[in-house]
């Protein structure tokens, strides 16, 4: 993990820090914009609160799927050693991407509290465990586009529009509650947005009108690694070995 830090940010400059400053500085611009265009208050929250929790986990989902595309091709080196297995290298991918997020997340929440933006959590455990859930969707996805860039090349370039297509089906920067209620359930069938109203329930409590299946996106998760590890498996021929 300490390697793909230094290889990706330098031991120079920022460093180590870029991997929490990236993200800080993307969701705090965007909070900025919001509370430029938007109402002081969004669905019933504080607009700086509502982005930075659709927002983070928003970039999230989108980082740990772009920095593991090319996680081989970069560290295939690394695979002359018995004890490195491909999996070792997206698990430290992915480590690096949680904690970065992770403390920009906790960065960006101590800067609004100290402007009086948003209060402590609610529901502290169930804040928990929407992100940790996140974060396991993201990996099992991320893992098996990566399995199929490896395989077809095609997936890698049409990834990034895959994750564009991401934002308007993540629930990032609406709720479901304005979902009607006749395509409310069809729309919680995409894992992502039962991921964010956890969080956002456990930030904001029981008056926040939350819509989720609590057990659904880590379900997702586990399924989507198990087809991209069956995918790895198959497609470790095509990388060469040097």
């Amino acid at each position: 993990m300490m390697r793909e830090m230094v290889t990706r940010y330098g031991r120079e400059g920022l460093g180590f820090l870029w991997v929490i400053g990236e993200p800080l500085l993307f969701c705090l611009g965007v909070i900025a914009m919001w509370s430029v265009l938007k109402p002081p208050y969004e669905h019933g929250v504080r607009v700086g609160a509502f982005v930075m929790t659709g927002y983070m986990c928003l970039l999230l989902l989108r980082h740990f799927i772009q920095h593991s595309l090319g996680a081989i091709q970069a560290n295939v080196g690394l695979l002359h050693h018995r004890q490195v297995r491909i999996i070792h290298v997206y698990a430290a991918r992915a480590m690096v991407e949680f904690m970065g997020t992770t403390a920009a997340f906790l960065a960006v929440f101590i800067i609004l509290f100290a402007m009086g933006q948003v209060s402590l959590p609610k529901m502290p455990l169930l804040l928990y465990w929407g992100w940790l859930s996140l974060a396991w969707l993201s990996f099992g996805l991320a893992i098996l586009l990566s399995a199929l860039a490896v395989r077809f090349e095609v997936v890698e370039r049409v990834t990034q529009l895959f994750t564009y297509m991401l934002i308007p089906l993540s629930g990032a920067f609406f709720t479901v509650s304005i979902v009607p209620p006749a395509y409310r359930e069809a729309f919680l069938l995409v894992p992502m947005p039962n991921a964010v109203e956890m969080v956002r329930a456990g930030f904001f409590g029981e008056f926040f009108e939350a819509y989720y299946h609590p057990f659904y996106p880590a379900l997702c998760g586990t399924i989507l690694l198990f087809a991209g590890l069956l995918v790895l498996a198959t497609a470790l021929k095509y990388v060469d070995v040097e």
